[in-house]
């Protein structure tokens, strides 16, 4: 919601001017954090497709993954970057085993019940009985919601989240939902701060 076409147009050129600087080829992803009066600072580059990837794809219906393989091979991008265009607003959500109100303390044990809710695009390997080992990122799951607009993918989001089902291990499934029902989520206007100036909202669960 804070990227303008000015804005995500002097992104694009710095990344490219970055990328080029080094002769990097294959799939990138730079991230820059972003200040109240736009303006944009570099914070790493990762050599790879990043977790969000899927609301690009959502947006575009380009399918990164395989532009990846391509790219690996030898072949060209069959598109250049004038030829992308992206229709409507796409929201991803990372489902992670964890114990919220005690720090989002990663959890592990075996998942009882997994149910997927409808509509969305949902990128996991769970199953009823599943193992969640202590080893790995506590993420076990992504919810990514299409839209004609943020109002419209906000909401298929939430409506997901009220019917996914992960029972048998603790997740941050209630802080998910509890943080899409935050106005100044759903207004565009979360920062880094987001959790810290609204933790009596979204870290305490409450009984029914």
């Amino acid at each position: 919601p804070a990227v303008s076409a000015e804005l995500r147009a002097r992104m694009g050129a710095t990344a490219v001017a970055a990328v080029q600087a080094i002769a990097y080829e294959g799939a990138g992803t730079l991230e820059f954090l972003l200040d109240r009066e736009g303006h944009f600072y570099f914070m790493e580059m990762n050599t790879r497709l990043q977790v969000e990837h899927p609301v690009t794809e959502a947006i575009t219906g380009l399918d990164l993954v395989a532009w990846q393989l391509r790219v690996a091979a030898g072949e060209p991008l069959p598109l250049q970057q004038e030829d992308v265009r992206w229709q409507g607003h796409a929201i991803e959500v990372r489902l992670c085993a964890e114990d919220v109100p005690a720090g989002f303390m990663p959890q592990s044990g075996t998942l009882l019940q997994w149910q997927l809710p409808e509509g969305v695009r949902v990128e996991h390997a769970l199953a009823d009985g599943a193992s969640i080992p202590p080893y790995y990122d506590s993420m076990v799951a992504k919810v990514i919601a299409h839209g004609r607009d943020r109002a419209n993918a906000l909401r298929q989001m939430q409506s997901a989240l009220h019917d996914l089902v992960a029972l048998g291990v603790k997740t941050n499934q209630s802080f998910l939902q509890r943080s899409l029902a935050q106005p100044v989520f759903s207004e565009g206007g979360a920062t880094t701060a987001f959790i810290a100036q609204h933790e009596a909202e979204l870290l305490h669960e409450v009984s029914d």
